[in-house]
């Protein structure tokens, strides 16, 4: 039996990356998928070579995710994918001292203001049968600070933080509707396939990248897909508030080498 069967499972940013990840993940499960993303002709793409529904959405318009709610009145699964960096349309800088004000809004009003009306929206549609599943996508960046990235950092920590409130607050309620986050860290999507490329060199600039990582690679979107799966499954109904990490080991600490004494 598909472990998501029977589901109706909403994704944001579903056009690439992690998000279609997911998107291909609930549908091998027997999900019916609804991908979402503000990239019209990307997320329509992706959704044909899936095999699922497409819905235009801005996750920052409100006016939007009413629309939404119109179209779609009761889920089981909500995926709060969509989010920024804030490098993507500037340059920075976008440390604590430099970044302006105008770059801070536009990465909260995506990543924060676009979660906090995902699940504001996603705690309506699920009351219909008193249960259901949102995962939050976080981000390593949420627990640790970033001085480069000090809006994202943010941004991704008031995720972890508010998934705790919808958490709480569903229970306080007497719906088994559950909220959870995820937290990943360097996984090899487009962004990072950007900043790898194709010329001479490329391995060894992924292990630099990786070097700090205890693991030493880059995590995959199947990875984190399947992690989603389960906490959209019955396999994890008596998980809520939680933060589930993928990150190779990096909050673990670091790890000693081979054959390294303990002093």
């Amino acid at each position: 039996m598909p472990r998501l069967k029977g589901k109706i499972c909403i994704v944001t940013g579903g056009a690439r990356g992690i998000g279609r990840g997911v998107c291909e993940a609930f549908a091998n499960e027997g999900a019916t998928v609804v991908l979402t993303d503000i990239d019209e002709a990307g997320g329509r793409k992706a959704a044909q070579e899936i095999g699922c529904e497409f819905f235009e959405l801005d996750v920052r318009d409100e006016a939007q995710w009413d629309r939404l709610a119109m179209a779609h009145p009761s889920i089981d699964v909500l995926v709060n994918n969509a989010g920024i960096t804030g490098f993507e349309s500037s340059p920075g800088p976008h440390d604590p001292e430099h970044a302006s004000l105008a770059e801070w809004h536009a990465v909260h009003a995506v990543n924060t203001d676009g979660t906090f009306l995902g699940c504001r929206y996603a705690l309506k549609a699920m009351k219909v049968k008193g249960t259901g599943s949102i995962i939050n996508m976080s981000s390593r960046s949420g627990v640790v600070g970033i001085p480069a990235a000090a809006a994202y950092a943010a941004s991704k920590a008031a995720i972890r933080n508010h998934s705790k409130s919808v958490a709480l607050y569903a229970a306080q309620n007497g719906w088994a509707i559950r909220c959870n986050s995820v937290q990943p860290a360097a996984i090899l999507t487009p962004m990072w396939e950007a900043l790898l490329g194709d010329e001479p060199g490329r391995e060894e600039r992924m292990k630099a990248m990786v070097a700090d990582t205890p693991l030493k690679r880059f995590g995959t979107v199947e990875e984190v897909a399947a992690l989603c799966v389960y906490l959209a499954s019955d396999e994890s109904a008596y998980m809520t508030g939680s933060e589930l990490t993928l990150d190779g080991g990096l909050l673990a600490g670091s790890a000693a080498s081979p054959g390294q004494s303990d002093g």
